[in-house]
């Protein structure tokens, strides 16, 4: 399903430069000279590189840039950009519970291209996690690319560059994200427009353990972010100290639930507006597909909050070893080194390494259609009897 992009409070383009641009050297080299109206823009590109990095700012940018060059008034269309108002625009969010699906593709971007830009010289198409596309997709979006109209650009955006076909990523030029490094993202949590009050110790954590994903970061630094944390924490010292039967794995699955329900709330208020605008009789069967897209949206952000919750655990226990082994400065939980210390007291680092696996495997299982439930309660019993024995 097509939908605008997210609004930013970020200036898109000035002086030449595009906003967002600045931490990323490879991606400065690729698209500055790109420009117009000097230069010569790809009819592709692929954006890859961890969330929350600045690709979505960029590509929102550069589309900008394109659509600027040669317009009438050249001087709004950075503003309509940025409020998704553009009608050359098309930008392309996954309406599947964990991929970009045909319908996202085929109307919005494979048909939309045939045909000429509205007001513009160039027509723009974004899609967001192009890495998630499934095989349907990908076919119907190569044959755009094989042969594209001379005034379209596709801005495909992954995290990983492996992800995408290689069919599809040999066909696009390539622009890297690099991480952001530790102390870029602790910065911007404790200062600068919209930051979130954080101490220092915090901040540098969850800097750390968003491993230079922007994105991830504040969302650790967040309330929510505070309680899957904390939730991580207890369904180790479960484990640790055999109290299983406390099931301490519910926090993690209720903090996942409440994620999904918060996104499916967002989305079904997004449909309910955008129905609102079409003939009375083509709202019904709207509101039919929507169900869908909005239980879709739930299970993404639910299962999206679980493996976080899943990630956390993990590095719980990676932190413990650290201790363990005598290097205490590469916990990423640097906030937490009383509690650290505390579970560390008298643990096996061999048993530990063998946790980190057993997580590890569970969470990887997850977008293969398991009972969360059940995966959970089985790891909680095997890390108990694992890891319950101290060291002798």
């Amino acid at each position: 399903m097509a939908s605008v992009p997210p609004m930013s409070a970020e200036p898109v383009a000035v002086e030449g430069m595009l906003a967002g641009i600045e931490p990323h050297p490879h991606a400065r080299a690729v698209l500055l000279p790109a420009l117009p109206p000097t230069g010569s823009p790809s009819h592709a590109y692929l954006f890859h590189g961890p969330s929350g990095t600045g690709k979505r700012t960029v590509a929102r940018a550069f589309a900008a840039a394109l659509l600027a060059d040669g317009a009438q008034q050249p001087q709004t269309v950075l503003a309509r950009v940025q409020r998704g108002a553009h009608p050359d625009l098309t930008w392309v969010t996954p309406s599947g519970a964990s991929e970009v699906l045909v319908s996202d593709i085929d109307e919005p971007v494979v048909a939309a291209a045939a045909h000429t830009p509205f007001e513009s010289s160039r027509r723009v198409f974004v899609i967001e996690a192009a890495g998630s596309m499934n095989d349907q997709a990908a076919n119907r979006l190569l044959k755009t690319l094989e042969e594209p109209p001379p005034f379209a650009h596709l801005i495909l955006l992954a995290e990983h560059r492996e992800d995408v076909l290689p069919t599809i990523a040999s066909r696009c030029q390539q622009v890297r994200f690099d991480p952001l490094s530790d102390e870029l993202l602790a910065e911007r949590l404790q200062g600068g427009e919209g930051a979130t009050s954080i101490e220092p110790e915090r901040a540098a954590a969850c800097a750390r353990l968003a491993a230079g994903d922007g994105q991830l970061a504040e969302l650790l630094a967040s309330e929510r972010g505070i309680a899957l944390r904390e939730c991580a924490e207890q369904f180790v010292r479960s484990a640790l100290q055999d109290d299983v039967e406390q099931r301490r794995w519910m926090g993690l699955l209720e903090a996942a639930k409440a994620a999904g329900a918060v996104a499916g709330a967002a989305v079904s208020e997004r449909l309910h507006e955008q129905a609102g605008f079409l003939p009375t009789k083509e709202q019904r069967k709207y509101e039919r597909e929507g169900a869908d897209v909005v239980r879709r949206a739930e299970r993404r952000e639910r299962t999206a909050t679980l493996e976080l919750g899943l990630r956390l655990v993990e590095l719980w226990l990676r932190d413990i070893w650290c201790l363990l082994v005598g290097a205490p400065e590469l916990a990423y939980a640097c906030d937490r080194s009383v509690e650290l210390a505390a579970d560390a007291a008298g643990r096996d680092a061999a048993s530990l390494q063998r946790g980190v696996e057993l997580v590890r495997d569970t969470r990887l299982r997850l977008d293969l259609n398991v009972s969360e439930e059940l995966a959970l309660e089985a790891l909680a019993y095997r890390l108990a009897e694992l890891l319950a024995h101290r060291a002798a």
